[in-house]
């Protein structure tokens, strides 16, 4: 049977990534050791590796890497969450999965090899059903089943040149719920960003990044000796998926100074590069920043200011 194996390095892992088979798919697993729900991963490709005899040449691969000792790997498919999950042939990914769901992986990892025609002993996925146009309508519309099926006499009405008349109800409410639900939720939004002078809203917290972009950006704050505030948008998907519409800005980190947006991870180099001093009336002393409270890591809100 496969085993999963441990890749410790860059070197290991492009080295083996490069002696198999180009028609070979490779089922990544980005684990970290302090996240629980990677120990149950772990479990799963285990017992789905077990399923595939070894062969020379393999037809597919497991490999695990842990996120956060490989941040270069991880950045490269775009991890920003564990446990994560990228099946690839040929350099190419082929899906990618987010969480431990035991059936969305062997699904997977079934169709990736259903595709390759080498999975020996394995059961494709069942081709999609064939479509049928539908029967054409225009004789029920016209008053009549032309060739009485099921011997029904029902016929439809032509509302072709029906128009509505001020008689008739409402087909909806005239007013939907969901308005008052943004304004909250906007208002929300705009504490978060004043919750401190310098907030960033980051994938994870500041002691564990969970994407490369996030961990740049702390550094940098660090580095500048800024003293700031930060938001968890992993933990809060209202509040994730919000800020990207009520900020107009689509990626994260964002950096928030002053209530103003500043940018993500290359806006922030700019404003540095072009004003030493941009972070001056926020820093506490050269590489002496960091988070304004420590016990804000409990949770995903903000820190004091």
């Amino acid at each position: 049977m496969s085993q999963v194996s441990e890749i410790s390095s860059p070197e290991a892992f492009e080295k083996h990534v490069s002696s198999i088979p180009s028609t070979a798919v490779v089922v990544i697993s980005f684990h970290t050791p302090w996240a629980a729900p990677c120990a149950q991963m772990s479990s799963i490709l285990a017992a789905l590796a077990a399923n595939y005899p070894p062969q020379s040449p393999p037809s597919i691969s497991f490999l695990s890497l842990n996120a956060e000792s490989l941040p270069d790997i991880s950045e490269s498919y775009n991890v920003t969450a564990v446990p994560f999950l990228v099946l690839q042939r040929d350099g190419k990914v082929l899906e990618s999965i987010s969480g431990c769901d035991a059936g969305k992986v062997q699904s997977a990892v079934e169709r990736s090899m259903g595709e390759t025609g080498t999975g020996e002993g394995k059961t494709k996925m069942p081709e999609a059903l064939a479509t049928q146009p539908r029967p054409d309508s225009s004789d029920a519309t016209n008053g009549g089943n032309s060739n009485g099926t099921n011997g029904s006499s029902n016929t439809a009405k032509d509302l072709s040149s029906y128009a509505p008349s001020a008689s008739d109800p409402p087909t909806a409410p005239a007013m939907s719920g969901h308005a008052g639900e943004t304004e909250a939720l906007n208002a929300r939004l705009a504490e978060l960003v004043n919750a401190a002078p310098v907030m960033l809203f980051m994938k994870g917290t500041p002691s564990v990044p969970q994407c490369g972009f996030s961990r740049q950006l702390v550094g940098i704050l660090r580095e500048q000796g800024v003293r700031y505030g930060f938001f968890n948008i992993l933990a809060d998907d209202e509040v994730r998926q919000g800020m990207k519409v009520w900020a107009d800005w689509p990626t994260f980190p964002q950096l928030w100074v002053g209530g103003e947006l500043v940018g993500g991870l290359d806006i922030v180099k700019e404003e540095i590069e072009s004003d030493a001093d941009f972070f001056k009336d926020y820093a506490i002393g050269k590489g002496k920043g960091g988070m304004a409270a420590s016990e804000a890591q409990k949770s995903p809100e903000t820190t004091a200011a």
